[in-house]
């Protein structure tokens, strides 16, 4: 199966084939990946093949193997996803673990932490999970997404406050509370750059939470809002568009913000971190 899979995956042009075979027949074989190898030569039952089958064909079809198997991994904690929400990316774990790191003086500090455009909620999971006397909450447009990031939250053991928001909606927005970390991972592809992904992307993954036609306007108001709603010294972390991250700076620096871009895994400029500078 691993070999004839790897070859019908290959045929119909599906990235990283192995893996994609792998991953599907340890879901089946409730076991580790590593598992498979060390009973390569296990026939499979019948029952077995009738569960994996289906999900070849689904595989074949470009949908997500997260999609498929309904879960992931982010910072060692389990994320289901759906059709709702954006399958959580390497490069935003990368940007929790940066803020987590640079943060880290003000682990046992009661901090207002604030995840804007949500979707599964896997960053403020990873970050109560890791600082639990932080206040952590998420927003998003999307009721859907809010309700699987509220049950991830549960699964995960994980208090945080979730509610429906729209950054060009000031209403929707809240005011409550002054935040001393906002993050954000917002739609920034232009419709344009579409062509561009992978179809496993393009054709399954919610449109909502990857294009936007003006992405400099959503990182403009994202950064009024901090602007307004940090206290002094407050941390805003973005993830960026690398080709627009000089853009995003610029516009981000209107607000009286200290900013730097920091690369990603890749060398790309992906992520930026801005501080709110004290007004004299």
């Amino acid at each position: 199966m691993l070999e004839w899979a790897t070859g019908y995956f290959e045929k119909n042009q599906i990235p990283n084939p192995r893996l994609s075979i792998e991953w599907l027949l340890a879901y089946v074989l409730k076991i580790k990946r590593l598992d498979l190898y060390l009973k390569f030569d296990r026939p499979l039952t019948e029952s077995e093949l009738s569960s994996l089958r289906p999900l070849v064909k689904r595989r074949a079809q470009h949908e997500p193997l997260q999609y498929i198997t309904g879960s992931t991994d982010f910072m060692g904690n389990k994320i289901d996803v759906n059709e709702n929400v954006l399958i959580p990316r390497i490069e935003t774990e990368q940007l929790v673990e940066e803020l987590l790191q640079e943060t880290r003086h003000l682990r046992d500090q009661n901090i207002n932490f604030l995840d804007i455009g949500t979707g599964s909620g896997c960053i403020p999971v990873s970050v109560k999970k890791r600082n639990k006397s932080w206040n952590c909450f998420g927003c998003d447009i999307s009721n859907k997404a809010l309700e699987t990031a509220r049950h991830n939250a549960k699964q995960n053991d994980a208090d945080i406050t979730f509610f429906p928001c729209d950054i060009f909606s000031a209403e929707s927005m809240p005011r409550e509370h002054k935040w001393n970390i906002i993050i954000s991972n917002p739609p920034y592809i232009k419709p344009s750059e579409k062509s561009s992904l992978e179809e496993q992307v393009s054709a399954y993954e919610p449109g909502s939470a990857l294009f936007h036609s003006n992405p400099l306007l959503i990182y403009n108001k994202i950064a009024s809002y901090a602007a307004e709603n940090l206290v002094e010294n407050g941390y805003l972390y973005l993830e960026c568009n690398d080709k627009m991250a000089l853009e995003i700076q610029t516009e981000v620096k209107k607000f009286s913000f200290n900013s730097q871009l920091k690369k990603d895994l890749d060398k790309n400029p992906r992520f930026l971190v801005a501080q709110k500078t004290t007004i004299t």
